[in-house]
């Protein structure tokens, strides 16, 4: 079996989180920062590699990383994230303005 490099980043500069495997891109998350609420309005990826589960798996990535470094909330702009969190009820404190 053939062993892959895959590799989340999140590139601050140009507010994006990117999936690369092999170093080649696969699916990235835009977003924009709005004071308390960061919104993801852009979710791509490569269209050969679609239909593996590569956008849920940076949307998590995503996810997570603002959980844990902000106290922002999250306001999917992006039709893939809106669903996202319809199939992830757990994460839906999100949503909503956090202290």
């Amino acid at each position: 079996m053939i062993a892959v490099a895959k590799t989340f980043t999140h590139d601050t500069d140009a507010n994006r989180y990117i999936l690369r495997i092999d170093d080649e891109l696969i699916a990235v998350v835009d977003y924009v920062v709005n004071g308390d609420s960061i919104s993801f309005n852009h979710t791509f990826t490569n269209p050969k590699k679609r239909g593996h589960g590569y956008a849920g798996e940076i949307v998590e990535f995503a996810v997570d990383d603002v959980e844990k470094s902000s106290n922002r909330h999250i306001v999917p702009m992006c039709w893939y994230v809106g669903k996202w969190f319809d199939e992830h009820p757990e994460r839906a404190e999100l949503l909503s303005s956090r202290s």
